[in-house]
């Protein structure tokens, strides 16, 4: 018997699509069951299952038009989502069971009478999404058949499985789903070595920044024990090697060519089997100078609905490839285009059919040919979680130039281990790796200073080496304290909220990355250490805005900044002043208060100590 089966990822941001649910999607459509993907809120899914329901009771595509104003109305219940419908399709709209039907869905949703399914499951992610996830997970209850089954798992879930079962009711799934039988006792499959899905991301409007590339891992965890890390929890036991040619070849044939590889191991060159690896992924077309040349992916998405394969994604995609092509065309021909497509019920996903698909081929696809272009474009391996610095020596970073690497990701956790990181680099730039990045963790056990030094290392060797490292601070977030795994709360021993704020302020103007460029740099964190803590106590607004209150900053930068506007100042340097001569007495009391980033209750009888507070109160606004 066909399951329904619905698959949830909690509406929070997040740049890579949910691997696990892809996995999940192949493992459930290999079942042969009907299976469904959603990410956001289920409130509004619920809506649009009912809209659904009410469209298969009346077949007309005219309904699409207005498919998003039902939905409104199933959720609100105000009429004036209703008046375009009943004005411009009266004889639907008029009839007494239409009607009726959209009363009593109304009524159901409002007492959360939602369509059910077989099987439900849901991923989660970081725990400082946890209010999202554990609202998702009981929200999804509403879903379930009486008889059904909920699954939860992925990071957080395994993390603190406990806890999500003391919210939910639900006992998650932890780790991997490496072994036959973890979501059916009878079914042999393992999970875990499933090609993935790429087709479930064309049932969502959800767009994830990292998409058009083949995800995968090559290992599984990790020979290291560092205490800030989740992966020893997450996978215990380090496997040497996963193959994934197979599914590189798999989704290339089902779901059309990716461009780039996205590799997810956690220490990839731990692996006893490091040069098999290299050898493999250059076989599977990534070696150094590679170009990609895009699939067709009307013709993959026409194959798909021929063999039945994700109607719901697959028609979505057909109507987003219509309306792309519509921008293209001259303003005539996009107009008889539209009115076909209007003729057919093909505008919108939602009441579109697989019969008009195909009857509509032989005008759209002469369409598609001359107004797609597949051009080549190079292709690179990422090994997105970074690579182990204190494992690279001269021959495996030889054998890693082998590939089109972009970026080279190094990590650079600690201070303490800068001579093995620069060593790392400078190999990298001896066998012409050029782009690189890394992460650095910040607000564990490091100083303040030791993130600036060793942003610095990087600027440094950029100018030495001829190469791009863009460095992307991390703050550290416990996750087994209960009192901070499901915030983002925590402050590390050497740091303080405002320190912390400061360094987010300064972020928030390189948009959360550090390139090459020495000037940039300065500007952003100081020419020196004194400077950058001078920055790290200074006004919030005043880092943010450090051109219109910093005179002594307009004058370094006059050659290139030549805005005379009267709204410039000097506060900055003026605040800079009282901070630095103030009595060393009153400095601390004022410190402490800095300290906690919080002055909109400051009740400071000391003239001085007040007046020095009150530019912490000046807003971006002000």
């Amino acid at each position: 018997m066909k399951r329904k089966v619905l698959l949830i990822e909690p509406n929070y941001k997040n740049k890579y699509p949910p691997m696990g649910l892809m996995k999940i999607a192949t493992y459930y459509r290999r079942c042969g069951d009907d299976v469904r993907f959603f990410k956001g809120d289920l409130n509004d899914f619920a809506a649009r299952l009912f809209c659904e329901k009410f469209y298969d009771s009346i077949k007309d595509f005219r309904l699409g038009r207005y498919f998003h104003d039902l939905i409104k109305y199933i959720q609100t219940g105000k009429y004036l989502w209703l008046t375009k419908f009943e004005e411009n399709l009266p004889e639907i709209f008029n009839n007494p069971e239409n009607q009726a039907r959209l009363h009593n869905f109304r009524l159901e949703y409002r007492e959360k009478n939602f369509p059910k399914f077989d099987v439900i499951c849901i991923t989660t992610l970081f725990t400082f999404y946890w209010e999202k996830i554990i609202q998702t997970i009981n929200d999804a209850k509403k879903f379930c058949e009486p008889d059904g089954k909920i699954f939860v798992g992925g990071i957080a879930a395994t993390i603190h499985p406990d806890e999500i079962f003391y919210e939910t009711g639900i006992q998650p799934l932890t780790g991997l789903l490496d072994k036959p039988g973890m979501l059916d006792k009878n079914n042999n499959d393992i999970i875990d070595e499933l090609p993935l899905d790429y087709s479930i991301l064309n049932e969502i409007d959800y767009e994830y920044p990292a998409s058009n590339a083949y995800f995968g891992y090559m290992t599984r965890g990790c020979v290291r024990k560092c205490k800030f890390c989740a992966v020893p929890k997450l996978e215990p036991e380090y496997k040497n090697y996963v193959s994934i040619k197979n599914q590189i070849q798999y989704t290339k044939d089902k779901f059309g060519a990716r461009k780039d590889l996205l590799l997810m191991d956690n220490n990839l060159l731990a692996s006893k089997n490091f040069d098999e690896i290299i050898d493999e992924i250059i076989e599977c077309g990534f070696r150094k100078g590679a170009k990609f040349k895009p699939s067709n992916d009307y013709e993959i998405a026409i194959k798909n609905l021929k063999e039945g394969y994700n109607f719901r994604g697959y028609i979505r995609k057909i109507i987003k490839l219509y309306d792309k092509i519509l921008e293209r065309l001259p303003e005539k021909q996009s107009g008889e285009f539209y009115n076909l497509r209007e003729k057919r019920g093909l505008l919108y996903a939602e009441t579109a059919t697989v019969e008009n698909i195909f009857k509509f081929d032989e005008i759209f696809r002469p369409l598609f040919e001359t107004y797609t272009k597949l051009k080549s474009v190079v292709r690179y391996v990422d090994f997105n979680q970074g690579l182990d610095a204190r494992l690279v020596n001269d021959k495996r970073m030889k054998k890693l130039s082998e590939l089109n690497i972009k970026p080279l990701r190094i990590a650079f956790d600690h201070y303490e281990q800068r001579e093995i990181y620069c060593n790392a680099i400078k190999l990298a730039a001896k066998y012409g790796i050029k782009d690189m990045s890394n992460y650095l963790l910040y607000n564990f056990l490091d100083k303040p200073e030791e993130l600036y030094k060793r942003i610095k290392i990087n600027i440094d060797l950029c100018e030495e080496l001829g190469i791009n490292i863009y460095s992307f601070p991390m703050k550290f977030h416990p996750l087994d304290d209960p009192k901070f795994f499901k915030n983002r709360d925590y402050i590390g021993i050497h740091w303080n909220k405002k320190f912390i704020r400061a360094i987010q302020a300064i972020l928030n103007s390189t948009k959360g990355k550090i390139g090459r460029g020495r000037e940039f740099f300065e500007e952003a964190f100081g020419r020196n250490l004194k400077e950058f803590k001078k920055l790290l106590w200074m006004p919030e607004t005043f880092i943010i805005f450090r051109r219109k209150y910093d005179a002594e900053l307009r004058a370094r930068l006059a050659y290139k900044y030549n805005d005379n506007s009267e709204n410039n100042c000097d506060l900055a340097n003026e605040w800079w002043l009282e901070f630095s001569s103030i009595s060393s007495r009153k400095l601390s009391i004022a410190k402490k208060i800095i300290s906690d980033n919080d002055f909109s209750d400051i009740h400071e009888n000391d003239v001085d100590i007040s007046h020095l507070l009150s530019y912490y109160k000046i807003t971006r606004t002000d």
